[in-house]
């Protein structure tokens, strides 16, 4: 029995490195759709309707996955904040130890670059100049926990190697990396939880 999820990011760029990496991730019997939204205020402030919208016809084998950046917000407060508009649409949503939920939500802490540190060898494969030693180097050793922002750090690493001179692309960026990128690969503990949440869904569904 196939299996269909449909997600809801924040970014075009998320848009494009999930639209590379999730046929690597995902059986062929799953079929997955994505709506972008223009920012995280955006989303979280669209999400009641969008959801209220699907909770009448979501088919048992169907499951939502809300994908936000944390940036400087309380990653529990947002989380709480988006399960409770789930919630309030009338769908199930998932804790610890449940098997018929409807919707989850993920944190990427703090934001899309955190995953792209995480496999480093995806980076460098797309932008052969980076350094090989980035992971091995004390700030950049915890993907999820770069200090000053991993978008500005991916920034000055890409410029520093000779790539972007006038300014990065993200959704060029993302769909390169994405293009490249392993799951079983990357490091970021951001990155594990949607990768086994993904993968929950699709079991919990057929």
């Amino acid at each position: 029995m196939s299996s269909h999820l449909t997600f809801f990011v924040e970014e075009q760029s998320m848009e494009a490195f999930l639209r590379a990496v999730l046929p690597r991730l995902l059986p062929d019997s799953v079929h997955f759709e994505i709506f972008t939204f223009q920012g995280k205020r955006d989303l979280i402030e669209k999400l009641p309707k969008r959801l209220r919208g699907l909770a009448p016809t979501l088919a048992a084998n169907s499951r939502i996955v809300i994908l936000v950046d944390r940036d400087d917000d309380d990653c529990r407060q947002l989380k709480s904040e988006l399960n409770e508009i789930a919630v309030q649409a009338g769908l199930k949503v998932r804790n610890v130890g449940s098997t018929d939920w409807q919707v989850v939500n993920r944190i990427v802490i703090e934001e899309l670059e955190a995953w792209y540190f995480g496999d480093w060898d995806a980076v460098r494969e797309a932008f052969p100049r980076v350094s090989a030693n980035v992971p091995r180097q004390q700030q950049y050793r915890d993907s999820d926990g770069i200090a000053g922002g991993t978008w500005e750090a991916l920034e000055r690493l890409l410029k520093k190697a000779g790539y972007f001179a006038a300014g990065v692309a993200k959704i060029e960026l993302a769909r390169k990396i994405g293009q490249r990128f392993q799951p079983d690969r990357c490091k970021s503990p951001s990155f594990r939880c949607f990768r086994e949440v993904v993968l929950e869904a699709v079991v919990g569904s057929q």
